[in-house]
């Protein structure tokens, strides 16, 4: 099956991708395109995953840099092939042609950054964990420092889980009321105490508030497409053992 890479116009002309699940060597509850090392998918199918994914892009999978994910606001700065041993951090920027940036999310927002006039990309893996504590300006932050102007800097959302699909409980929405009073908006009424949270919308208010050119998000919920897209969410729901992770790329 030929992969499906899904795109925004805000981005082009740099070469950048949100993959779905279509098109992998995946099997099971990883059915597709599976580029998550952490699962407990076959090592060999991940890597052939992964090469797929590089080859769409149109580099070596030496070149498909991606890091040890742990929802902080730690940004790294890649100018070529990243260690065995990856660092611990939830974003990368590089102005480096050949480089891909790769993110992987199961629910989480994947954000692409690009600043095209100054040659600067960046992708940031953003739970509501990160968006909270600051990665999405932490990237922008780490672009300016290669030379990125925040004003001309584009950032698009991809696939991830929508308000509809997302209930927390009372001491979460109390976390990020306490954080800015304002966050209220971003939160509605579910069932009983619950509520629902909307995190693409967070993300690009955070971004956007951080003065970026523009920001948008691609809407695509990984929860409510389970042809197209994983979601930890939905395999916890559904009491699967684990899930696949999707792969967002983007590079010069």
């Amino acid at each position: 099956m030929t992969l499906e890479i899904l795109t925004s116009d805000a981005l082009a002309p740099i070469r950048h991708g949100f993959f779905t699940r279509k098109g992998g060597a995946s099997s099971g509850v990883f059915e597709g395109l599976n580029c998550g090392t952490g699962s407990s998918d076959q090592t060999e199918v991940v890597r052939i995953n992964r090469e797929r994914v590089a080859e769409a892009m149109g580099a070596p999978i030496a070149h498909l840099a991606t890091v040890h994910q742990v929802h902080s606001p730690d940004v790294v700065v890649v100018d070529g092939p990243l260690p065995a041993n990856r660092p611990k951090a939830d974003a990368m920027v590089s102005n480096t042609p050949g480089v891909v940036l790769a993110i992987l999310t199961a629910d989480c927002q994947p954000v692409l950054f690009a600043d095209e006039k100054t040659g600067v990309v960046g992708a940031a893996h953003a739970g509501w964990r990160g968006a909270l504590d600051g990665i999405l300006e932490a990237t922008l932050d780490a672009m300016e420092g290669l030379g990125a102007s925040r004003a001309n800097t584009v950032a698009v959302i991809g696939p991830s889980i929508s308000q509809t699909a997302y209930e927390v409980g009372p001491e979460f929405f109390e976390m990020f009321v306490a954080s800015d009073p304002d966050n209220t908006r971003f939160f509605s009424g579910g069932t009983g105490d619950r509520m629902l949270f909307d995190l693409p919308s967070y993300g690009l208010h955070r971004m956007r508030s951080a003065g970026i050119g523009h920001a948008e998000w691609i809407r695509h919920c990984t929860y409510s497409d389970p042809d197209r897209f994983y979601s930890y969410r939905r395999a916890t729901h559904a009491n699967e053992a684990d899930y696949g992770r999707l792969i967002s790329t983007i590079r010069l």
